[in-house]
């Protein structure tokens, strides 16, 4: 756990404490993509997640989620915390909610029920699924990248790959993309089709 990020997280629940009972929910995810898409669909919603008495917080990583449980925990405040994270991260979520005491032996359906959900592999494929191949090339050709798209796709090592794994790759291959394409596809998203975890994680906020 970097010092940033640790100092990053004991400042914001530090705030929250000081919010007295403005804030009673923290909705915490691994990165700033997953806090834009969020941000992007309860937007898409009406809903006012400020006005609410809901922040979203971005970990910048499931293994400092421990730490802000324990931070929370210490600040005495009547505060819910929720989360979203990625497939491959969810043992590790699972570990810290059971080591803050929260449950034992946690299964899916167990911390859904504490309002913690995973992604069926991360945001990118939830997003891509949801709108499918189509709709997802036009949000590229929105940004104005369905020229770059096409020429990483000829790339040696795309080759032959199935075109939503094309995407996701494409998506996370620099700085800021991420964050830019998860507003994007949430834009662009159907409001009957808006994946799972995250219109259940925004359904279980106060």
């Amino acid at each position: 756990m970097s010092t940033v990020v640790r100092a990053a997280t004991a400042d914001a629940v530090r705030r929250v404490a000081a919010a007295g009972g403005q804030l009673r929910c923290l909705l915490v995810v691994e990165g700033d993509s997953d806090r834009g898409a969020l941000e992007a669909l309860a937007a898409r919603l009406g809903r006012d997640l400020g006005g609410e008495g809901v922040a979203i917080l971005a970990l910048g990583g499931a293994s400092n989620l421990g730490h802000l449980l324990r931070e929370v925990a210490g600040t005495g405040a009547p505060l819910r915390v929720v989360g979203l994270c990625d497939a491959d991260q969810e043992g590790a979520f699972r570990r810290h909610l059971e080591a803050a005491g929260l449950a034992e032996d946690l299964d899916r359906a167990g911390m859904e029920q504490l309002g913690f959900f995973a992604c069926h592999a991360d945001l990118e494929d939830e997003l891509i699924r949801a709108l499918g191949i189509d709709a997802v090339m036009e949000v590229i050709a929105a940004q104005r990248e369905h020229a770059a798209f096409e020429t990483f796709r000829k790339q040696p090592a795309q080759r032959g790959r199935a075109v939503d794994a094309q995407l996701r790759r494409f998506i996370g291959t620099r700085s800021g993309r991420k964050l830019r394409y998860a507003r994007a596809m949430v834009e662009a998203l159907d409001p009957g089709c808006v994946p799972r975890p995250l219109a259940a994680v925004l359904a279980c906020v106060p």
